[in-house]
């Protein structure tokens, strides 16, 4: 078990790195198709994450685990990261991510379903609460009419990531937490950047410096570290738990779009802060409250 205070910055550092992805993305887009964005840098990742995992080779036990190495990349990698930047070519980046954001409520349900894991009143509220939150500021955003293929792709990101996380919770006594993380990002990457090199052109990539940057910290800090943390946070506590505090990840990309993208600060993004605050206050604390009533 992580201590509280390594918890907390582990939680920090991913909903601040995972919130600045999402603009970046859509930064990026501008410069690259899709899916080979998407497999780039997820294959860069995965890279670098097997230069750690190699010293770790008697962990792996592929003949027996690698049926899960597969379905786990399958949804939080290939499907999610697939669905998420063809996506973002239809919606805006803050009202994207509010729509993928239902994840928290329904990984709530899910691991109250498949693992067991407490569910009750307020913690309901707490689940349904921030995801109003994300509403409230993916709603501030809203200009015209909806894509709804854009929407679809979002909800089907969310879905996908549910599905993978609750599958990664049930099999972290069955993998090792740092080749699970290489080899479904490298599996993923070679999917999506094969299935880009099909169906997009390389030449259209256009290799200036804002592409690189992107690509390289997003590769980096986003997913190769992201992850490992996501893993690492998810085996060691409550899934639904963890989920709560990923609703601040569109708050971060909406204050970043606002700090670096010339966005303007809205009351929407206001309201739905303090919402979000709300939600993770409930979700946790009555978590505290709950486990002290079963050990008496």
């Amino acid at each position: 078990m992580l201590s509280r205070s390594r918890t907390a910055l582990l939680l920090a550092f991913l909903v601040l790195v995972w919130g600045i992805n999402w603009p970046l993305s859509k930064h990026a887009l501008l410069y690259s198709p899709p899916l080979l964005f998407a497999g780039l840098r997820l294959i860069i990742a995965g890279v670098l994450l097997l230069i750690v995992a190699i010293p770790r080779f008697k962990k792996l036990r592929f003949r027996e685990t690698w049926p899960l190495y597969l379905i786990s990349s399958l949804f939080n990698i290939v499907l999610y990261y697939g669905l998420q930047t063809v996506g973002l070519k239809y919606l805006p980046a803050g009202l994207f991510s509010a729509i993928v954001f239902l994840q928290p409520v329904l990984l709530g349900i899910c691991a109250w379903l498949w693992l067991g894991e407490r569910m009750y009143g307020l913690k309901i509220a707490g689940l349904v609460l921030g995801f109003l939150g994300v509403a409230v500021i993916g709603g501030g955003g809203l200009t015209g009419s909806l894509s709804p293929v854009g929407v679809s792709l979002a909800l089907a990101s969310a879905v996908s990531w549910t599905l993978g996380t609750v599958y990664m919770k049930r099999i972290t006594d069955k993998v090792d937490a740092i080749w699970i993380a290489t080899l479904q990002i490298l599996i993923g990457g070679i999917v999506l950047l094969g299935y880009g090199l099909v169906t997009e052109k390389w030449s259209d990539i256009q290799w200036n410096t804002s592409f690189i940057s992107d690509i390289l910290f997003i590769s980096v800090f986003v997913i190769a570290i992201g992850w490992l943390i996501f893993f690492k946070l998810v085996g060691s506590g409550e899934a639904s738990t963890v989920g709560s505090y990923t609703f601040l990840i569109p708050v971060i990309s909406i204050i970043c779009s606002v700090l670096f993208m010339n966005e303007s600060l809205t009351m929407n993004l206001i309201a739905g802060f303090f919402m979000i605050v709300g939600s993770i206050i409930l979700v946790n604390a009555t978590g505290k409250r709950r486990a002290k009533q079963l050990t008496r």
